[in-house]
C-alpha cells in the first residue's frame, strides 16, 4: 500500500516532464517538393518583375515582387535549418556582395530623388502664384523624379530578392 503513492506521482511527474521536453527540441523542418513548386513560383514572379520594370508597368512590377518576396519569406521559415548549412559558391558570394551593392546603390539613388522630388513641389507651391509656367515645370518634374525613385527601390527589391533565389536554388537541383 506505501508504494502505491509512488506510481501516481511519478506518473504525474512524466506528464509534466515531456511536454517540456518536445519544447526544448526544435521541430525539425525538411523542405520537400512543394518548397520547390513554391521557390520556382517565386523565382518567376521574380522574373515577369523585371520585364514588367522594363516595359514601365511599376505597379505590376511592385506587385509580382510583393508575391515573390512573401513566397520566399515561406521558406526562410520552413527551410531555415537547411538554409543555415548552405555555402554558395565563390562566384555565388561574389555575386551576392554585387547584388547587396546594387541594391544599397538604387535605394540610395531613390530616396536622394525622392528628397529632389519634395523639393520641387515645394518650390512649385512657392511660385505658384507668381508664375504659373514655372509652377508646371516643377510639377512635372517632381512628377517625373518621383516615377523614377519608384522604379529604382522596385530594382532594388529585384537585386534583393535575386541573392534569396541564390540561396533557396538547392530545392531544384
Amino acid at each position: 500500500m506505501t508504494r502505491l503513492w509512488f506510481v501516481p506521482t511519478v506518473l504525474g511527474a512524466l506528464l509534466l516532464f515531456v511536454p517540456l521536453v518536445a519544447q526544448a527540441a526544435p521541430p525539425k523542418t525538411q523542405c520537400g517538393p512543394d518548397h520547390a513548386i513554391l521557390y520556382k513560383r517565386a523565382v518567376k514572379l521574380v522574373d515577369d518583375a523585371e520585364k514588367k520594370l522594363a516595359a514601365g508597368y511599376t505597379a505590376e512590377a511592385r506587385a509580382h515582387l510583393k508575391e515573390a518576396n512573401s513566397l520566399f519569406t515561406i521558406l526562410q521559415k520552413e527551410c531555415l535549418p537547411r538554409e543555415k548549412k548552405i555555402i554558395l559558391t565563390d562566384k555565388e558570394a561574389q555575386q551576392e556582395a554585387i547584388n547587396q551593392k546594387l541594391a544599397a546603390d538604387e535605394l540610395a539613388q531613390a530616396e536622394r530623388l525622392m528628397k529632389s522630388a519634395a523639393q520641387k513641389e515645394k518650390m512649385a507651391a512657392q511660385v505658384e502664384s507668381i508664375n504659373r509656367n514655372l509652377y508646371v515645370k516643377y510639377l512635372q518634374e517632381a512628377k517625373r523624379e518621383y516615377e523614377q525613385a519608384h522604379m529604382r527601390s522596385i530594382r532594388s527589391e529585384i537585386y534583393a530578392l535575386r541573392n534569396q533565389q541564390m540561396t533557396f536554388k538547392f530545392l531544384v537541383k
